[in-house]
């Protein structure tokens, strides 16, 4: 079965940095996309970016392109998602998942329920202005 624990998240001021983890147990990340994905009140669950298992090829939601960066530590079997000049607007409630496919659709749809599985219990990320 297997689960992912996210931890990293915080408070920090507009500006600041976080990096997030992602550390799976039951699986290993070698095998699988995994994905990052944002909760905010009152709006869907985005995708905010995805690593896939193959080439490590990455995609971003654009609001995160150029400030957020995302990796894998096989050797800890821990994703990681580096936050940085973050904005009051990225406040929310951050998961990791495993994904069937890493794609452009991961960080710009809605994704169907069978496309995730082996969600995280969230990492709160909260930024004051």
């Amino acid at each position: 079965q297997g689960q992912f624990v996210e931890s990293g998240g915080g408070v920090v001021q507009a500006g600041g940095s976080l990096r997030l983890s992602c550390t799976a147990s039951g699986f290993s990340l070698e095998s699988i996309a995994v994905g990052w994905f944002r909760q905010v009140p009152g709006k869907e669950r985005e995708g905010v970016s995805c690593i896939d298992q193959t080439d490590g090829t990455t995609f971003y939601h654009d609001t995160a392109k150029g400030r957020f960066a995302i990796g894998k530590d096989m050797a800890k079997n821990t994703a990681y998602l580096l936050l940085t000049d973050l904005k009051p607007e990225d406040t929310g409630l951050y998961y990791c998942a495993r994904v069937m496919f890493c794609s452009i659709e991961v960080v710009t749809l809605t994704l169907n329920p069978w496309e995730t599985s082996n969600w995280g219990q969230g990492t709160r990320v909260t930024v004051s202005s």
